[in-house]
């Protein structure tokens, strides 16, 4: 399994606070069966942002853990201003290993209403928008309607595989379901933080999706989509008409 949503760098932001713990959370992902992690620190007006330093902490756990597991580069990117502003005069910047995929939360009390126009600038740079975790956020648990209109300009869609076994709520289990109910999901990623209470552990929702939707859809949104985020390559496939449930 390929993990683009997790924050394994340490003294970074709210993650790891040292070395041994980035290699104790990469070794429990390993051991949970993920073989590639997007390290993606969150960029906001708490956390500093910064590429140069954040490769040298991802050399630093590499040269700890080995050929074991595949590692790269991202951002939990916030969707401040400043921050956009930022990434249309640098593309790459905050994207996943530099390519064209970029995961962007919103806050949790406000989403602008130009958020589409926001949207559209970025696909116009070559961005692809990856919106995270929307059955977290109190205003997409109410409104998630809002995403069609992103998703057709081009957004995809990724939530927390913790989510579906309850982790974040019921209000979120329940939206995280009815997305994939909906063909809406295109990523399953940990957002792993810690090994307390954001843990990196991907199997027991690709267990779920497999049984609800079938192994081919569990892979999808687990190995294969991933997979092309982290590569840089074109993805289309969600759930697929073939893996509805069961």
């Amino acid at each position: 399994m390929i993990d683009i949503h997790h924050h394994l760098l340490f003294e970074t932001d709210d993650g790891p606070k040292d070395i041994e713990s980035s290699v104790a959370q990469a070794e429990v992902a390993m051991a949970d069966g993920i073989t590639h992690i997007a390290c993606t620190p969150h960029a906001n007006d708490t956390f500093e942002f910064n590429p140069e330093k954040n490769r040298e902490k991802l050399e630093a756990i590499r040269a700890r853990v080995g050929d074991a597991l595949t590692l790269g580069l991202g951002c939990d990117f916030h969707l401040s201003y400043e921050n956009i502003e930022d990434a249309l005069k640098h593309p790459t910047k905050f994207t996943i290993n530099q390519g064209k995929y970029l995961l962007v939360e919103f806050a949790e009390f406000m989403i602008p209403q130009s958020i589409g126009d926001t949207f559209y600038e970025f696909t116009v740079k070559g961005i692809r928008p990856i919106i995270t975790h929307p059955e977290r956020n109190p205003i997409l648990q109410k409104e998630h309607q809002k995403m069609a209109e992103w998703m057709r300009s081009g957004c995809l869609v990724q939530i927390t595989a913790s989510s579906l076994v309850g982790r974040f709520g019921k209000r979120a289990q329940v939206l995280a379901w009815d997305l994939l109910e909906k063909n809406w999901v295109h990523f399953i990623a940990t957002d792993a933080h810690n090994l307390e209470g954001r843990r990196p552990a991907m199997r027991p929702a690709y267990e779920m999706l497999a049984k609800k939707y079938g192994e081919g859809t569990a892979a999808r949104l687990c190995t294969e989509n991933p997979r092309a985020a982290f590569e840089n390559r074109s993805e289309e496939r969600r759930v697929g008409k073939e893996c509805r449930s069961r």
